[in-house]
């Protein structure tokens, strides 16, 4: 897709965002909702007994019902249908020839534990720090989104063998 569109349209769901739900975007909301449900499932006793768990109970009694959970079930099943509609359903490692898949997966989940571990010490992921902070012309949004640029932009080098 045309990167000035995809931006023209991420902007349009940010703003029905807004409309619909009264707040923007995020994912990592999502995910903790996921986690604590999970932690719920397997070790109900340890969630009862951890103060982590029972303070977000307490703010949301069904975990799994929060919109945010809805919204990255949303986002999942769109690109799955965006990705088949446009015939890239694939699946495949993309990484650079000169790795293995199994090098590619393990940077991948390494740069998925740094990336969710980082939104939580941010309060927050790209979307909902960056790009709903800065749409609602939040000074942190705008410093997110630099941070953001200026690390990948800082890293990219040290990176680029994964890719190219």
């Amino acid at each position: 897709m045309n990167p000035y569109l995809g931006g023209v349209l991420l902007g349009l769901v940010l703003i029905l965002a807004f409309w619909v739900s009264g707040r923007g975007l995020g994912a990592s909301g999502a995910v903790k909702s996921a986690v604590v449900a999970g932690v719920d499932l397997v070790a109900p006793g340890h969630a009862e007994n951890t103060a982590y768990y029972k303070d977000y109970h307490e703010s949301h009694p069904s975990p799994l019902k929060s919109w945010l959970v809805l919204e990255m079930l949303g986002v999942l099943v769109g690109g799955f249908l965006s990705g088949a509609i446009a015939g890239r359903l694939k699946f495949r490692v993309e990484k650079s020839p000169k790795i293995t898949n199994k090098t590619r997966i393990i940077f991948a989940v390494i740069g998925g534990i740094f990336f969710g571990f980082g939104s939580q010490l941010g309060r927050g992921c790209t979307s909902g720090s960056a790009l709903t902070g800065m749409a609602v012309l939040s000074l942190s949004g705008f410093l997110s989104m630099a941070a953001i640029f200026g690390t990948a932009f800082a890293l990219a080098y040290f990176a680029r063998k994964l890719w190219i």
